[in-house]
This record gives structure tokens, C-alpha cells and sequence, in this order.
């Protein structure tokens, strides 16, 4: 994870920043990787992502919106990116999310996810003490979730996904790379950026 003062600089979000034309060491799309969409999609959209973060909050429904859109040729990727020094809850919900796949899949990860994204406003102002009540929102076993959270099982998968983040090259959140399953292209696309901008880059990695 980044030091304090290599965190303070890490939030690379304004939408106007122009797209980067290509990642570095990205890690395919893997059996274990949270997919929302079409596994076979020619594109994948990997978002690195703090769920704390403003941003990831207000990409949430735009990644959500490109799926639909692109139904059968974009899926979603989601990882964690968690910026410590700047929302220390970041890390627990990750973990958390993390429980909520390991009890009930990809959809109960999924729906997680939304949950947090939902209920949080952003910047550190989730209380903590709500993720077991998301996980009984969802359906999941309470004590089950309370035992995998506790015992800190998951921290080495939200670890391992912030590592491949940064050999990557994301350096914010959220982090978005689109990769091209069929011939490896990718193009980073740093920060929020809007639906529309979006769609431009995947139209110009599917033509």
C-alpha cells in the first residue's frame, strides 16, 4: 500500500484527463476475477476500485450503464485499489465484499458491492458497523460472514488485486483498463470519466 504522502498523490480523477493509450503488465481476466456481463466479451472493462472513494461512487453507475449497452462484447472486471491513507475504512469494506463472494458468489459479491456503493457517502463516511446488515440484506448466513471478516481471510486477496493495480500502473481510483481478451490491447483510462468518453474508447478497441 502507498505511504501517506505517495497516497495524497495518487488521486488522479479528473475527467478531462486524456486517455492513456495503453497499461502495462495487466493481468488477464481469471476464473476467480469478479466479472459482471458476458465472460466471453471481446473487451473487458478492469476497474480498480476504492470503495470509499467519490469517484468509484459516481462510476459505479456508469460501468453499469456500458455493460447494458455493450451487452455480450464488454464485461466488467472489478479489483481492489484501496487507498489506505486516505479512507482507512477502504480496506475492511474490500475484505468485506470479499466474505460476501466467498459465501455466496459472484452475485452475492455483486450485490454487495452495490450495497456499499448505495448506503456510503463517500470519504471515509461509511460506519463499519453496517456490513454484516448488508450481508443479511443479500441473503447471506450473518455469523458466517461475521466469522470470515474477523478472522481477516480475504486480506490477501484485496492485497493481491492492489498489487497487480499498481504493476499495472494505476496510480488513482478509480483505475480503468480496457483490454482486448482476443488480441491483449489495452488503453488505461485514469478517473471518472463520463459514459460518453467511455463508449468512444470502447468503440475504438472493438472496431
Amino acid at each position: 500500500m502507498p505511504s501517506k504522502n505517495e497516497a495524497s498523490n495518487t488521486q488522479n480523477n479528473n475527467p478531462l484527463d486524456p486517455v492513456e493509450p495503453q497499461a502495462k503488465d495487466v493481468d488477464p481476466v481469471a476464473d476467480d476475477d469478479w466479472v459482471r456481463g458476458d465472460r466471453g466479451a471481446k473487451l473487458a472493462l478492469i476497474e480498480y476500485s476504492d470503495l470509499e472513494c467519490p469517484y468509484c461512487k459516481n462510476f459505479h453507475e456508469t460501468a453499469q450503464s456500458l455493460v447494458e449497452d455493450y451487452s455480450g462484447q464488454v464485461m466488467w472486471v472489478y479489483r481492489h485499489f484501496p487507498l489506505e491513507q486516505l479512507h482507512p475504512k477502504a480496506l475492511e469494506e474490500a475484505e468485506a465484499a470479499e466474505c460476501a463472494g466467498k459465501l455466496g458468489g459472484e452475485k452475492a459479491f455483486w450485490q454487495y458491492i452495490d450495497k456499499v456503493f448505495e448506503v456510503t457517502p463517500a470519504n471515509n463516511g461509511l460506519d463499519l458497523a453496517l456490513l454484516p446488515d448488508f450481508a443479511v440484506e443479500i441473503g447471506l448466513n450473518q455469523a458466517g460472514f461475521q466469522t470470515c471478516l474477523d478472522s481477516g481471510e480475504t486480506a490477501d486477496l484485496v492485497s493481491a488485486d492492489y498489487d497487480s493495480g499498481v504493476r499495472a500502473g494505476v496510480t488513482g481510483t478509480p483505475g480503468n483498463i480496457l483490454l482486448n481478451t482476443e488480441t491483449g490491447e489495452t488503453k488505461l483510462i485514469p478517473g471518472a470519466v463520463p459514459l460518453d468518453q467511455l463508449k468512444s474508447a470502447v468503440d475504438a478497441m472493438l472496431n
